[in-house]
């Protein structure tokens, strides 16, 4: 959108990490892409790009894909090397070397990003507050000789624009009325490398017969994963690779093409539908985005999604309300789909990453308020009848059909319904032998089955169903305390559930 995309990337998103100095006769600029995998609306690329102009050096782009990071599967890998393949011919096109490597086994990448910060100027890297990655760049960045920057683009409202967590979607509604309007006129650019001329890199030998880049074999994305032969055509490219065979590859495919194509589908087909008919599990009249794994991987820009609903509406930040109370509806004066959406892309969303970055014990019983552990450790030992242990949920083989319906949609698309989501959680709690059981069993079932598993934002869902970002609710019942109930008795009298139920039958 005109005049609201950034010249330079904001300071406030820019955190050096190791406190090196830049190198200046290095031998090129390196970008360490690890969350926002895209060529687009990217800060973290934008800055590399940045900086290799400054210094009139080349631009490394490095994209590794561990073969030993938690869930590793089929499935994951594939998605992400969607991203991967549309990135190669991305770059292609462009200045800067791309350097996709695969890891053939656990620990085989061990020292490629060490041997290329070696030889750079300065480093670049995603700021991402989930736990595995957070550790990882902890554990790179004082490795580096040279300065390392972390750069922020995860959501509109910069990490580091507040100094606490957010206890619930109130408490961050109120902030941003206050602190947001300023940073809508500091997007990240569209196309960073466009127009873009710098020198050409070349890697030296010894280092790409270590670690090749990935063939092109791997990467290709294949045709028909419609079809139960082409989601095997896709297993088979994988079944050399040391990961969890089990998790087949599902037919979404990654990448910023496909995450575009579901903003335009979205927008044309969905929105209007959004405020009144998100929850309405009909697989036929569905509205949701279905963007979530494509924001978990970086795959799509939170600012590019904004934009697009924005240009869509018309809207300017004109028509923000001078005033805001911190409420659901009103203050970004846009259609009331619109304003449903956003509450659900800005605030839910980045109200669990401020959380992810403020709290490191947010994949931990122990980040629940203290009046969820006290009202569920206070019913810990109430009976569950029945009481399913971790494969019997797995394999949604539990006694309520609804529930084994939203379960066979996470292991047959890697993803649950939003409003089923919450419903499948609170029931995990309800049938497991505790509360903390319960965390385990859902985060276990999340993390390895669905395409956005291990986001701060998936986290939050998890933890909603304990109680995070909510409050009591009366009356206290067994198991549940006053932690809000949800019932699949309830749900189908609210909802028409006979089509979903047929669409993910046994």
């Amino acid at each position: 959108m005109p005049g609201l995309h950034a010249d330079a990337v904001p300071d406030l998103r820019v955190r050096d990490a190791n406190g090196r100095p830049v190198r200046e006769d290095g031998d090129f600029v390196l970008y360490w892409m690890t969350a926002a995998r895209r060529t687009t609306w990217n800060f973290a690329l934008q800055r590399a790009v940045e900086w290799a102009r400054r210094l009139d050096r080349p631009l490394v782009v490095l994209e590794a894909l561990r073969a030993g990071y938690p869930h590793a599967s089929d499935r994951l890998h594939r998605f992400v090397l969607d991203g991967m393949a549309e990135n190669a011919r991305r770059l292609a096109r462009t200045p800067a070397l791309y350097l996709p490597y695969v890891e053939p086994e656990p620990g085989a990448g061990r020292g490629l990003l060490a041997e290329l910060a070696r030889r750079a100027c300065v480093v670049v890297g995603d700021e991402w507050p989930g736990l595995f990655h957070a550790r990882m760049q902890a554990a790179a960045a004082p490795r580096c000789a040279v300065r390392f920057e972390a750069v922020d683009g995860n959501g509109l409202l910069p990490l580091r624009a507040a100094e606490r967590a957010f206890v619930s979607a109130h408490d961050l509604r109120r902030f941003l009325h206050k602190h947001l309007a300023p940073h809508l006129s500091r997007l990240p650019q569209p196309e960073p490398l466009r127009g873009v001329r710098l020198p050409q890199a070349e890697l030296p030998g010894a280092l790409a017969r270590r670690w090749p880049a990935a063939d092109a074999a791997l990467l290709d994305e294949g045709d028909g994963r419609d079809t139960p032969a082409g989601r095997a055509a896709c297993a088979a490219r994988l079944a050399g690779l040391p990961i969890d065979h089990a998790v087949s590859v599902v037919e979404t495919r990654g990448g910023s093409a496909a995450a575009g194509a579901a903003v335009r589908r979205f927008l044309a087909g969905r929105l209007a539908r959004y405020a009144d008919g998100r929850s309405e599990p009909d697989p036929g009249r569905e509205c949701a985005s279905g963007l979530s794994p494509y924001l978990h991987f970086g795959h799509v820009a939170a600012h590019a999604v904004f934009a697009a609903v924005a240009q869509a509406e018309g809207w300017t930040p004109a028509r923000l309300a001078a005033r805001g109370t911190g409420a659901k509806q009103g203050w970004w004066g846009l259609s009331p789909p619109a304003e449903a959406f956003l509450d659900e892309l800005v605030t839910w969303r980045e109200l669990g990453f401020h959380f992810a970055l403020r709290r490191d014990d947010h994949e931990r019983y122990e980040s629940l308020p203290p009046w969820a552990r006290a009202t569920l450790d206070r019913h810990a030992a109430d009976p569950r009848e029945p009481c399913y242990d971790r494969e019997t949920l797995e394999q949604a083989r539990t006694h309520d059909p609804l529930w084994n319906a939203a379960q066979r949609q996470l292991l047959r698309e890697g993803r649950l319904h939003n409003y089923l989501r919450m419903l499948w959680g609170k029931k995990i709690l309800q049938w497991t032998a505790s509360p903390r059981a319960a965390l385990d069993v859902m985060a276990a079932l999340n993390n390895r089955w669905a395409l956005d598993g291990r986001d701060p934002n998936s986290w939050s869902g998890i933890y909603w169903c304990l109680g995070r970002f909510d409050r009591p609710w009366a009356p206290e019942r067994p198991v549940f305390g006053v932690v809000r109930y949800m019932s699949s008795e309830n749900t189908a009298r609210k909802l028409d559930v006979q089509p979903y139920l047929e669409r993910y039958g046994p």
